[in-house]
């Protein structure tokens, strides 16, 4: 039995969870999430748990069984928390501004790029005050569409390896290369 499949999902108070037609759908204080559950996979909701089971020991119900325990533990967990990823804005005028909802960065390109927020995601921008560089905070319900969010905002400038100026994660390490050195440098 899978390790993670059988681990029963608590219910928190205030979130409703129902089964229909093959969805499942999470309700809670932050909204409402629905997700469609694989054919071979069950799901039992009793006694403030959800419990998930599946009908047979081959390979991939196997493999199933733990994705749709974390997928549905996931739904339970943003729409009672929340998910939210930190990006990092490095670089000698590099900026990040919200415009009404919408992201405007300029990032070294010869124009400001502006990003549109996908549906359930919100955008938040700041400044460190001992750096003073910028941060981008993307919050959601849905931690897939959080984190692609993320991921799109950082490939419009990833971090260049010589000096580390783009857009990165917060608490990502980014591997430096050293640079050209003089040719004649060596014997003197």
């Amino acid at each position: 039995m899978s390790r993670i499949g059988k681990q029963p999902i608590p219910v928190p108070r205030g979130v409703e969870v129902t089964r229909n037609n093959g969805h499942v759908e999470v309700k809670g204080p932050k909204g409402a999430l629905t997700w469609l559950l694989p054919e071979r996979m069950q799901v039992a909701v009793e006694d403030g748990t959800i419990v998930v089971e599946r009908s047979t020991d081959n390979q991939q119900d196997r493999a199933l069984h733990g994705l749709t325990r974390t997928l549905i533990a996931n739904m339970v967990t943003g729409v009672t928390q929340g998910y939210s990823k930190t990006l990092d804005v490095v670089g000698v005028g590099y900026r990040a501004e919200l415009i009404g909802k919408n992201l405007r960065l300029s990032v070294g390109h010869s124009h400001a790029i502006e990003v549109q927020p996908r549906p359930g995601i919100t955008f938040e921008v700041g400044q460190e005050t001992n750096t003073r560089q910028f941060f981008i905070r993307v919050s959601g319900i849905d931690k897939e569409v959080v984190g692609q969010q993320a991921a799109d905002i950082r490939a419009l400038q990833k971090p260049e390896p010589y000096k580390g100026k783009g857009i990165r994660y917060r608490g990502e390490a980014i591997r430096k290369k050293q640079g050209k050195t003089a040719k004649g440098a060596k014997g003197r």
